[in-house]
């Protein structure tokens, strides 16, 4: 099988699969990290958000073939060590600050797409306006939107 090397969380990793295998596959059963979510696997529910390069992307969409040495795969598992030495990223603690997960199913896709977000936003030298926050299509079952937008603006005002 042919090898792909790339960076996951600040770490260099080669891995032995096929050209056509999915990235979330790879980060959840070769590299052992479950943050990114399987939820549709069609690039629709966005559970399984990460950031290739700082961007957020949906895993379940990329396959492994798509990635350069030099590119920096984020998984939630990796997201603290983006904002310093803290256990917890901003958002993160945003997130437990408004009580946000319920099931918890679908928040490591959701604070990813946060955090993408916050940043463009940032790199614009705007603020968060609602329209920003519309533009998150990450599905939650359990409905707590209201929660997930207070958070993102909390999460915000600290990144």
């Amino acid at each position: 099988m042919p090898e792909h090397t790339f960076r996951v969380n600040g770490k260099q990793v080669t891995v032995d699969v096929p050209d056509d295998v999915r990235l979330l596959w790879v980060l959840r059963d070769v590299l052992g990290l479950t943050g990114p979510k399987y939820g549709c696997g069609i690039n629709v529910c966005k559970a399984c958000t990460s950031h290739v390069n700082g961007k957020a992307v949906n895993p379940c969409a990329i396959p492994v073939k798509d990635l350069e040495p030099a590119d920096e795969v984020t998984t939630i598992e990796g997201l603290p060590a983006t904002a310093g030495d803290d256990p917890l990223h901003p958002m993160q603690q945003a997130w437990i600050d408004h009580d946000v997960a319920q099931c918890g199913y679908c928040q490591p896709g959701q604070i990813m797409a946060a955090v993408a977000l916050v940043k463009r936003v940032a790199a614009d030298g705007r603020e968060i306006t609602e329209a920003d926050l519309d533009g998150i299509r990450n599905i939650c079952r359990c409905g707590t939107y209201p929660r997930i937008r207070a958070a993102i603006r909390t999460g915000a005002a600290k990144m």
